[in-house]
């Protein structure tokens, strides 16, 4: 019991770094604005370790995976210390790389089902805004928006995208719940 606190803490504390590599990795992905500030905090916090894994592992394309391979990195971290404090036999390395990608995927869909719930949100009471956090939300969305919109256009005006992404986001969180620790 009196790890209870040590535990709540790692884990908090890890996972919002690991929130924050991977809000990295998404606005690189979303080619969002660089120059927004929220942008440019997230880069400062997570620069030093991206920029030398980045040297070591080669860009795919236009995909800089150096945030993706740290994020992975962090998360599989997080999962040993907390079976070290919890005194858990470890499971097999495949397992912990599953569990680890499964929490990387979980933390995405996360990411994507808030900013997608915030940005509709924001079209009905803010549209346009010029604040920061409406842009960066916009930005990272609006890919996402648009593979759905593939699937089911703007009916009279009405954008039914966003169902499509809540839908699909849900049915992948089900699928992988019982890997996510």
């Amino acid at each position: 019991m009196a790890q209870d606190p040590l535990i709540l803490i790692i884990r908090t504390l890890g996972e919002m770094y690991a929130f924050l590599i991977i809000m990295r990795f998404l606005l690189q992905m979303a080619h969002a604005d660089y120059y927004n500030p929220i942008s440019q905090a997230i880069a400062r916090l997570t620069n030093v370790p991206v920029v030398a894994i980045s040297k070591a592992v080669p860009r795919i394309g236009k995909f800089d995976l150096s945030a993706l391979l740290y994020a992975f990195a962090v998360k599989l971290g997080i999962i040993i210390a907390l079976l070290i404090l919890l005194g858990s036999g470890f499971p097999n390395i495949l397992h912990l790389f599953l569990y680890a990608g499964a929490g990387i995927l979980d933390t995405i869909l996360t990411i994507y089902f808030w900013s997608v719930l915030a940005s509709v949100i924001i079209s009905w009471v803010a549209p346009g805004s010029y604040h920061p956090g409406p842009q960066l939300i916009q930005q990272i969305t609006e890919p996402v928006f648009n593979l759905a919109r593939k699937v089911i256009p703007p009916i009279g005006g009405l954008d039914l995208s966003p169902i499509v992404i809540f839908i699909i986001i849900q049915l992948i969180k089900s699928q992988i719940a019982p890997l996510v620790i």
